[in-house]
């Protein structure tokens, strides 16, 4: 019997089971020795029926998900970048932030947001676990440090003076296996009058749009207002205000600050309550049916690959992406399906993708073979793409996405 991550209750309502995969982040080396050692594990999501978190049933060891050489990096998404500028500009004027602030950010990669703070001259601290992360951070003149942030990590930072104004933390709260421990240690570096601003992809975007690419280990728990609501008010934190992103296919952006603080409660929340218990997200009985719009998925893209070998078309991929990788084994793609996946990260090129083991090559391949079919895996960036490789046109390629269903551009 598996146990809730949050309340400890008992675990018994599936959501979806996608069978076993590997980390989704877990990139190969090609060589032999590599694909023997791959490692995969069973991918059940569960409903808690006490607490309401959506959450993966095995949890992976932090450790083994988020090596020291783990290779994602934020800076490599144009529109992610735009939107984290925004934020720093107005983060900066609704707090007021300057030369005697202190904006600490949690899971903080390689620099991307807040390098935008230290160009307007507002001193910044990351707290990143992956070492090569925090070392392109620091190379842009961001202070990082490398630990795991919760409850027990934080004491040390709060001894040495750290006091935040501002702390961001932007598509990590469901990558933490402990997630009140993480969130516990957010009143311990905040000021009485700081603010926390959290960022996840919102689970009814994901039940509405069927992204089950969404969904892998590094991914422990899938998050509504409703749920994350109980997870801060157990460290005495609460949610004033809140913000609908259009990133990683439908976001919120809660501000949180401490349970006395003097922040009004904007009317956004309680809309936002409203929404999701109109969708059934207050009441166990709201979580089902989502499986069978999986199959459904699934079956679309099986149909287009197969019609696609019928023709004799070539199919490359584009985005090196977790969710495309989640994707390409729940429908159980491989290397024989895409020729290879282009990505602009140096990092993941010349690797294989997990499971699938599709080759990872640079954009330019894409103009050097010529593909019929460019696959998008990292479908809530397909406008980005289509706009940055328009020329595939020039042979007569076309782009794809498949969530929530095939459509050929």
């Amino acid at each position: 019997m598996a146990f809730c991550r949050f309340c400890a209750a008992p675990l018994g309502h599936v959501f979806v089971d996608l069978g076993t995969t590997p980390l989704a982040n877990a990139y190969l080396a090609p060589t032999r020795e590599a694909i023997a050692a791959e490692q995969r594990f069973p991918l059940r999501v569960m409903v808690c029926d006490r607490c309401l978190l959506v959450q993966v049933e095995e949890a992976v060891p932090a450790e083994t998900v988020f090596p020291a050489d783990y290779a994602y990096l934020s800076s490599y998404a144009d529109s992610w970048l735009a939107q984290c500028r925004a934020y720093a500009g107005k983060m900066i004027a609704r707090l007021g932030l300057g030369s005697r602030s202190l904006v600490v950010e949690i899971a903080s990669n390689d620099g991307y947001l807040l390098q935008f703070f230290v160009e307007r001259g507002v001193p910044v601290l990351g707290i990143e676990p992956a070492a090569h992360a925090a070392e392109l951070a620091r190379a842009k003149g961001v202070p990082s440090e490398v630990l795991f942030f919760n409850r027990d990590t934080a004491p040390a930072l709060a001894a040495r003076g750290v006091a935040a104004d501002l702390m961001p933390a932007n598509n990590v709260l469901a990558h933490v296996p402990d997630i009140g421990g993480f969130v516990a240690g957010f009143p311990v570096l905040l000021k009485p009058e700081g603010v926390a601003t959290f960022e996840f992809p919102h689970l009814l975007n994901l039940i509405r749009g069927v992204q089950f690419d969404t969904i892998y280990h590094e991914h422990y728990s899938y998050l509504s207002l409703v749920a994350v609501e109980r997870v801060l008010a157990s460290a005495g934190l609460r949610v004033f205000d809140v913000e609908k992103l259009p990133s990683h296919g439908g976001s919120l952006r809660l501000f949180v600050c401490r349970r006395e603080a003097s922040f009004a409660e904007e009317t956004a929340v309680a809309a936002l309550r409203a929404e999701e218990a109109a969708a059934g997200l207050d009441r166990p009985a709201g979580y089902d049916g989502f499986a069978p719009r999986v199959e459904t998925v699934k079956a679309g893209f099986r149909r287009f690959l197969a019609a696609a070998r019928a023709e004799g078309k070539r199919i490359a991929a584009y985005g090196a992406a977790a969710k495309g990788n989640t994707f390409l084994n729940v429908c159980g793609a491989t290397a024989d399906d895409i020729l290879f996946v282009v990505d602009r990260n140096p990092e993941k090129q010349g690797r294989l993708l997990p499971g699938s083991h599709v080759p990872v090559r640079p954009p330019e391949a894409l103009y050097e073979v010529r593909p019929d079919y460019v696959l998008i895996l990292p479908w809530n960036l397909a406008d980005e793409i289509r706009a940055h490789h328009a020329a595939i046109a020039d042979w007569g390629g076309r782009f794809v996405t498949a969530v929530p269903e095939i459509r050929i551009y």
